[in-house]
């Protein structure tokens, strides 16, 4: 059977099926674009900044911030470091309150996924139960052999593809959303893991009395 012979014996439950799997898809290609950036460049970038403050580079980590400010570690950093003379407490806050700033644009789409994957099996369900009621309504107990059949045949075509059509959907979904789930987690870790490492440096400064902050110009 065809893909355009599927589609049509799948009944009208197909249609909404199909955008859930073309908005699935480019909602799927905009998040891997969106890790790969970041698993690309992130660790590297902000191991140099943290070498660099410690090294007492204000400045050059602060120029480093700024040119790759694209990444989300980068403007929770540059949010901390852009306060002018903050004491660990402040500093600290600021960290945190652009951590939790940065968490939608890590777990963006998310919802949309989880819809999609909640969605996607009851609407085979429904194309199902359509295909039965199509099924039984053609059905005619003294006419099994004559021109019902082939109505009652559709009706069961229809109630198999919808719910294959739509766990297809939901698993494929759910697949990608378990990475990117997954990918969401490890970040936090690591925001958590660098972002303590600049605090304690910061600290340290802090205690020995030295300028912590530089001027963005």
């Amino acid at each position: 059977m065809g893909i355009q012979n599927l589609f049509a014996a799948g009944g009208v439950v197909m249609w909404p099926l199909l955008a859930f799997s073309v908005l699935g898809v480019a909602l799927i290609f905009e998040r891997i674009s969106f890790w790969v950036r970041i698993n690309k460049r992130q660790n590297r970038v902000v191991r140099d900044v943290l070498n660099l403050y410690r090294l007492d580079n204000v400045v050059g980590a602060m120029d480093k911030l700024q040119k790759n400010a694209d990444l989300p570690l980068a403007r929770i950093f540059l949010a901390a470091l852009e306060l002018e003379e903050p004491n660990p407490e402040e500093f600290r806050l600021a960290l945190e309150s652009e951590a939790q700033a940065e968490i939608p644009v890590l777990k963006r789409f998310q919802n949309i996924f989880e819809t999609i994957i909640s969605l996607a099996p009851l609407l085979g369900l429904l194309g199902t139960v359509l295909g039965l009621i199509a099924s039984f309504a053609s059905l005619n107990l003294g006419d099994v052999g004559g021109s019902k059949t082939a109505s009652v045949t559709a009706g069961i075509s229809e109630a198999l593809v919808s719910t294959a059509s739509g766990l297809i959907v939901a698993i494929f979904i759910l697949m990608f959303a378990n990475t990117f789930r997954g990918l969401y987690q490890r970040q936090i870790a690591l925001i958590q893991e660098y972002g303590g490492q600049l605090e304690l440096l910061y600290r340290r400064r802090y205690e020995r009395g030295e300028k912590t902050y530089a001027s963005t110009r």
